[in-house]
């Protein structure tokens, strides 16, 4: 015997679209950089504490490479935006 199929409305069923906490300047500025402090390393083939290295300064922004602690293999990069800098036309 199956059951009958559950109605909106209902215990379990989701209310519709909530409304997500109004977030401040304070809240976005966490998450604007982001350190990673493990990464998967080829070499070692397991996620590794990493060590961040500045690689270049450009125009747009600083670009660093992340290195794995055991054997120094480079594990990744990203490009840090510079803040306030930026030239709007």
């Amino acid at each position: 015997m199956s059951l009958p199929p559950r109605k909106p409305g209902r215990p379990g069923w989701a209310q519709g679209p909530r409304a997500r906490p109004a977030r401040g300047p304070e809240q976005e500025e966490q998450f604007q950089a982001l350190k990673a402090s493990l990464l998967y390393c080829p070499r070692c083939w397991v996620a590794t504490p990493t060590r961040e290295r500045l690689l270049l300064v450009l125009p747009t922004g600083n670009l660093y490479e992340y290195l794995c602690q055991q054997c120094g293999t480079s594990t990744g990069s990203k490009t840090e935006q510079e803040r306030g800098s930026m030239l709007h036309p």
